[in-house]
């Protein structure tokens, strides 16, 4: 429907007002961020600086199936390596998500499971679970995978994103976690953060938007440290997944 007569039935009555969401727009505003509404009126996006670059955080329908509502993503283009692949999630979801994988893996031929299973999924299959244990806050939420040996640990050197896991992602004795489920990932070259979202409360996406700053900065950190090694002893230590076991697509 064109947008124009959109708004003739708009004014005569005939659909509801779009909603404009007043509060994330002032946070927006007040943090110096850019909003905007989506064309089709069912979601905003909001634009912001990380790191010299610029990250865009999106509200809407979901993008994946095991987001069973209305979904929070942010992603930013890092420019990091594109075989490094590390991925931090609820443990609930990765539970989830492992079942649901070994009976697509089980079940169905390769070709037809790489066509129809996102990312998340599939890494569970292919990488190694990383040990959390050292970080008392974040063990029993969160669990990890990674295709590099140590690449988790080293993104979770950084105290201040454990920090931002422990107060976002993490539940406790009477406190929900804010974000859940949640994940947080690097892709091909890109950093990419997800959560369910029923009402976008600007306290939920100010929690958000600060957990993937922080992640963002840990993860170039990561990555500078893998190309000092690279350059220096010949990605000794550094395991990686061959060019055919990178994945091609994702948004």
């Amino acid at each position: 429907m064109p947008r124009w007569l959109k708004t003739v039935q708009r004014w005569v009555g005939r659909l509801p007002p779009a909603p404009d969401w007043p509060g994330v727009a002032r946070w927006a505003g007040t943090s110096g961020f850019d909003f905007r509404r989506e064309r089709d009126e069912r979601g905003f996006v909001v634009q912001g600086p990380v790191a010299g670059r610029t990250w865009r955080l999106e509200w809407g329908p979901p993008q994946r199936s095991y987001i069973a509502g209305p979904e929070l993503r942010i992603r930013c283009e890092l420019g990091l390596p594109t075989d490094l692949q590390m991925l931090l999630l609820s443990s609930t979801l990765m539970e989830s998500l492992e079942r649901d994988a070994f009976g697509l893996f089980t079940e169905q031929a390769q070709t037809e499971v790489d066509l129809e299973v996102p990312e998340e999924m599939r890494w569970l299959a292919l990488f190694r679970k990383e040990n959390l244990t050292r970080w008392r806050g974040l063990r029993g939420s969160l669990g990890a995978v990674a295709s590099s040996a140590r690449s988790v640990e080293r993104w979770l050197d950084d105290a201040g994103l454990v920090q931002a896991l422990e107060r976002s992602a993490c539940s406790g004795d009477e406190r929900p976690a804010l974000l859940d489920p949640l994940v947080l990932m690097t892709l091909r070259g890109r950093l990419y953060l997800r959560t369910r979202c029923d009402e976008p409360d600007p306290a939920v996406l100010q929690a958000a938007q600060q957990l993937f700053n922080r992640a963002a900065t840990a993860a170039l950190a990561v990555a500078a440290g893998l190309s000092s090694v690279s350059s220096g002893l010949g990605s000794a230590g550094v395991t990686t997944l061959s060019p055919a076991e990178r994945d091609p697509t994702s948004r």
